[in-house]
Parts: structure tokens; C-alpha cells; sequence
């Protein structure tokens, strides 16, 4: 096989630790991706508590499972974003606090910056020691303070998305250089509502943070593929800046045309829908054109799946997209195809 097989447990986080891992080696998982939520990873804990660590790779061993990466999305979200009351109901008590906003970003910030401590600690006690050696990896969100002006009426110049990118680039250039200090890796997933969310946005954050070696980006294509973004050039316009990837479907132009790209104020599963995250295999993303570029740039890293898809059972679901990415995730050749006609 060529790479590892893991379930993001982000959309799992209801089940305790130990009953999601049964499950996951029950699909035929190779490994976990974890939240940080749920019981699934507690930043706190694994700095406060010497054992806590250990636990944890004791729990994924005995059930055959590793571990590349663990996932801060909800707190990352709100480190550049203006804050609301949604965000109380994602955001751990510590850094919502009071609801202040800019103490809400800057203890999001704060908690960003242990985690990728926790993160470093959590890789040092794995059992596998070339992977000890490798970069730390945390995926996540950045929020933005310009989403709201996504569509430029009232008019907006580049002035004014300017500084949406040097306030993403001032907040989150501290936490870089902590990253750095533990050899961890950030890697953000482009999506609607970040900083980055296609491949002109990724390349003006990367512009921003002065192309900082820590920051990169969690390929997840099913955010890009409903707005006409072409993801598989994503992969290869920033082929060393490919840190993780997440398998994830979606699919576009099946609904009645009552709601279009933006949504249109409908739930997930409307049928009015335009746009929908559907069970890989089920949506329109060509996840062949995915694994020969990944195979292209020497990606080696895991592909996790992201599972969502609210007209599908998960477990069904969950183990249906192991099998389909075990399928897919092929290995690149190891001779040129005609290198036997020189024998």
C-alpha cells in the first residue's frame, strides 16, 4: 500500500476513545487522526499530565492503530475571525472566557500555541521511532477577519483584504515560530470561511506569513471542487507545502437549483441544495487524478478521511471509504513502463 489509511475523528467525537478505535480498526483503518475535542486529545492533559501521552499510544497500539496528526480546527477558527456567539458553542470555556473578542483570538492563539507543544510531546512517546524524527503535524483552521467581505459589495478594494491577510499574518506568525521550536508543522485546510479557501487566497496567505517553512496546508479537495476551484492544480502549485490530506467527497449541480454555490440559508441534505459532502465514492471529485498527483509531488504522508455525507449511516459509510481509498491509493511505478524494451 502506498500510504497509511486514517479516520479524522472530528465528525466522531461522541464516542469515547476506545470505543471509536474499536470501530476503526473494525473498517479496516491503518490509523487515527485526532481531534482535539471530545476525550479524543486533550491539549491540556497531555501537558499537564507526564502519563497522559503514553496512554494514548497504549489505547491505538492494542488496537493496531497509528497516529500522523491531530486536529485543532475549532480553536484555530477563531484566532483571526471576528467572534460571535456561534463560537461559544465550538470553543473550549478557558478561551471563550468573557466573549471579548480579541481575548477570545488571543487566548485561541494561546491554546493554538500548546498545542503544537502537546503535539510534539504526543509524537516523542510514539513507539514508532523514525516517526518520532519526523515534523509533528496539526491541522487546523485560521479563521479570517475578511470573510464577511468575500463578495465585494459594499465595494471593496484591495486595501481592505490587505488587511485581513497582515492580521491573519500578525497572529499567526508567533505561533509559527512556536511550531518551530517544537518541530511541528501546521498545515491549514483551505475552506470557505479561512484565510485561504482556493488557490489564489493560499498563495496571498503564504505571501503573508513570508512563506513561513512551518506553515502549510491540509489538502482537502472537497472544499474546493463546488466553487470551480481546480484541486488537483492545488496539489501541484504547492507541492512542498502539502503537509496532510484529507479524503473527502462532495458533489455539485445535483439539487433544484433553488439554492446555489453560497448555500442559499439551507441545512445540509436540502435537496435545493447546489452543493452537498457526500461518502467517497459518491460525489464528483476524481480521486484517480488526486492519487497521481500526490504520486507526482512524493507525497507519503497519510490519507484520512474526512467521512460526512447526512444522507448515509457513518459506520456503513466509514467503512465503505476505507475500502475506497485502499482501492485508489496506489503506488507510483518504480520503472519507466518501456524501461524492459532496453534489455
Amino acid at each position: 500500500m502506498a500510504r497509511p489509511v486514517t479516520l479524522f475523528t472530528g465528525q466522531w467525537a461522541d464516542l469515547p476513545f476506545e470505543k471509536l478505535c474499536t470501530k476503526a480498526r473494525m473498517f479496516g483503518y491503518d490509523g487515527l487522526e485526532l481531534a482535539c475535542w471530545g476525550d479524543h486529545f486533550d491539549v491540556d492533559a497531555a501537558l499537564a499530565d507526564k502519563n497522559y501521552c503514553t496512554k494514548k499510544w497504549e489505547v491505538l497500539t492494542a488496537h493496531g492503530l497509528k497516529c500522523f496528526a491531530i486536529s485543532s480546527h475549532l480553536v484555530g477558527q477563531a484566532i483571526c475571525d471576528n467572534i460571535d456567539a456561534r463560537h461559544k458553542t465550538i470553543l473550549p470555556p478557558d478561551v471563550w472566557g468573557d466573549g471579548d473578542p480579541e481575548g477570545v483570538r488571543k487566548r485561541a492563539a494561546k491554546k493554538m500555541m500548546d498545542t503544537g507543544k502537546a503535539c510534539r510531546k504526543f509524537m516523542d512517546c510514539c513507539p514508532d521511532k523514525d516517526q518520532q524524527k519526523k515534523p509533528g503535524i496539526v491541522n487546523g483552521f485560521t479563521g479570517s477577519s475578511v470573510w464577511h467581505a468575500i463578495y465585494a459589495f459594499p465595494p471593496t478594494d484591495q486595501a481592505y483584504w490587505q488587511k485581513g491577510f497582515d492580521d491573519f499574518a500578525k497572529r499567526f506568525a508567533p505561533i509559527m515560530e512556536a511550531f518551530d521550536r517544537s518541530n511541528v508543522n501546521f498545515a491549514l485546510e483551505v475552506h470557505p470561511t479561512e484565510i485561504a479557501f482556493d488557490i489564489a487566497s493560499a498563495a496571498r496567505a503564504l505571501e503573508a506569513i513570508k512563506n513561513h517553512p512551518r506553515f502549510g496546508f491540509n489538502f482537502d479537495p472537497s472544499h474546493l471542487g463546488y466553487q470551480g476551484v481546480n484541486y488537483v492544480k492545488f496539489i501541484r502549485t504547492f507541492a512542498s507545502k502539502i503537509f496532510h490530506v484529507h479524503m473527502k467527497d462532495a458533489w455539485w449541480g445535483h439539487g433544484t437549483g433553488d439554492a446555489g454555490v453560497f448555500g442559499g440559508h439551507t441545512s445540509f441534505a436540502d435537496p435545493r441544495r447546489f452543493w452537498d459532502f457526500r461518502s467517497l465514492g459518491h460525489g464528483d471529485i476524481n480521486f484517480e487524478e488526486i492519487i497521481v498527483a500526490l504520486n507526482d509531488i512524493g507525497y507519503q504522508g497519510p490519507l484520512s478521511v474526512e467521512w460526512e455525507d447526512s444522507r448515509m449511516d457513518r459506520e456503513h459509510g466509514a467503512k465503505e471509504a476505507c475500502e475506497f481509498v485502499k482501492k485508489v491509493n496506489f503506488k507510483p511505478s518504480a520503472i519507466a513502463f518501456d524501461a524492459q524494451f532496453d534489455r
